[in-house]
């Protein structure tokens, strides 16, 4: 059951990087001619989003371990 968890949040960890890039790429081909306020936006997106993976698969990884070593071999 914590494996499915595992890669659920591993697939939202990937789905928010995306995303992240999705609003740098809209930043980047914005056809204003102060397109610096859109890059901006976009980095900030970029930064915030790996940071928040890395940190929910920090979590999760804990969360794991605690499983783990609190449970017994086999179901005895």
């Amino acid at each position: 059951m914590i494996g499915m968890l595992q890669i659920i949040t591993y697939l939202l960890c990937v789905y928010l990087v995306f995303k992240g890039v999705e609003i740098l790429q809209i930043g980047l081909t914005s056809a204003r001619e102060n397109r610096s306020v859109g890059l901006a936006i976009g980095i900030l997106a970029v930064t915030i989003a790996v940071a928040t993976g890395a940190y929910f698969v920090k979590i999760i990884d804990a969360q794991a371990t605690a499983v783990s070593s609190h449970t017994t071999g086999g179901g005895e």
